[in-house]
């Protein structure tokens, strides 16, 4: 018979054992305390069994409960965010006591924002090509340059 490998074909050699073992109680009498301790085993094992089956469900049903109240939650949270930016207005530096951002305005033309690609770029108009910049030859390699 092959080896077993998970825990339920474990489970299901030792009733298989047992079963064959109750069949010949009388001829086996000197294993009796082997097979009584097996039963006791396997009776623990299919309890266990049994509940990690109920833990894992339980645990299925808390992950679905928990992603409904962080659904729930997040809608609330908004509701709330936009009623805060109401009430005390949306560049109120008061929503900082919220952990809310207020609207501090865009900033002057040349500020730091505008150079990272904040701005418009040229050539990406309606109805303008767009052209690439020059590009320089490449450097010569070294081997180049001796020659």
């Amino acid at each position: 018979m092959e080896q077993p490998t998970s825990q339920a074909d474990h489970l299901k050699q030792w009733q298989l054992r047992l079963r064959a073992l109750e069949a010949n109680v009388a001829e086996l009498a000197d294993l009796a305390p082997a097979r009584e301790k097996l039963q006791s085993i396997e009776t623990r094992a299919q309890s266990a069994f049994q509940a990690q089956s109920a833990a894992a469900a339980a645990k299925q049903e808390a992950s679905k409960e928990l992603e409904a109240l962080i659904a729930e939650g997040r809608l609330v949270m908004a509701f709330l965010n936009a009623g805060l930016r109401q009430h005390f207005g949306k560049d109120s530096e008061r929503l900082a006591e919220f952990s809310m951002v207020p609207f501090r305005g865009r900033g002057p033309a040349g500020s730091a924002s505008s150079k990272k690609g904040g701005g418009k770029k040229k050539g990406t108009g309606a109805g303008e090509p767009v052209v690439p910049p020059p590009s320089e030859p490449p450097a010569p390699t070294p081997s180049e340059a001796a020659l």
